[in-house]
């Protein structure tokens, strides 16, 4: 495939997949690859929305990992929009990922594009990771496109908690990660939304760091009832990927941090 000006073509080690990203745009990290790994979704006649998709890294992982009927990407910014559907046809996955380009809000845009691919409009599991900063805390850069996918510009945490809450059915899931100094956000506003917190995993970037991420499922109108997982490691001391690290990303045990340019 063609590539244009400040593009690359990035291995996921998965099936020999592959994504197209542009280095002026933002290019996806670590968070979204544990998300996609995060997610529970066992059943093939599952539907699953990815909001906020951006390239559409996390629907591409996830249809290699996971079972599911089919996978909806909801992405607003035309240029991100465009790498994902290249992204789609790049790894032949047209039949399994359906792009839409739309506003997260547009809810019966996006249950109507549901229906006509599925015959319903039931969504059985949403992931998101959505952007990270509130408006005016600091975060700087020169391109629109890549404040709009970190900053909460067009969407905001409660944005995505009430739409995905909207969408899904009932005892439907959702997963997120997101920054762990919004914690209390996620669980306040996934209650006032009828999504309760299930399972919480802090992700560090090495022993004795503070946790850079957490990873939250919740279930719509589910119990009260929370479990805090095991912590993931992401580095050994010597800067090397831990075993659960390896596993995930499908590497063998002489990576390092210069490999992945990575910043502990």
């Amino acid at each position: 495939m063609k590539l244009n000006i400040n593009e690359r073509i990035d291995d996921l080690g998965i099936n020999n997949l592959k994504i197209i990203q542009n280095k002026e745009y933002f290019c996806f990290g670590t968070d979204s690859v544990l998300l996609a790994n995060f997610i529970k979704s066992e059943n093939s006649n599952n539907v699953i929305v990815d909001l906020c998709t951006g390239s559409g890294v996390i629907p591409v992982i996830i249809s290699a990992k996971k079972k599911y009927k089919k996978i909806f990407g909801v992405e607003l910014q035309e240029e991100m929009y465009y790498l994902f559907e290249r992204n789609i046809k790049l790894n032949k996955l047209e039949n399994k990922i359906v792009p839409i380009h739309s506003d997260i809000n547009n809810i019966s845009k996006i249950q109507d594009y549901v229906t006509n691919k599925t015959g319903s409009n039931k969504i059985d599991v949403i992931v998101c990771n959505p952007p990270y900063k509130i408006i005016g805390t600091g975060f700087n850069t020169s391109h629109t496109v890549k404040t709009i996918a970190k900053c909460e510009i067009n969407c905001n945490l409660e944005d995505v908690l009430k739409v995905s809450s909207k969408l899904l059915k009932s005892k439907g899931k959702l997963y997120l990660v997101h920054k762990p100094d919004r914690l209390t956000d996620l669980l306040v506003l996934g209650r006032k939304y009828n999504l309760e917190p299930k399972e919480i995993k802090f992700v560090y970037p090495r022993v004795n760091k503070k946790p850079s991420i957490v990873l939250i499922s919740y279930i719509k109108n589910g119990g009260n009832e929370t479990k805090i997982l095991e912590p993931l490691i992401e580095y050994n001391d010597d800067l090397s990927f831990t075993d659960e690290m390896l596993k995930i990303y499908g590497m063998n045990s002489d990576v390092k941090l210069s490999d992945t340019n990575k910043n502990v």
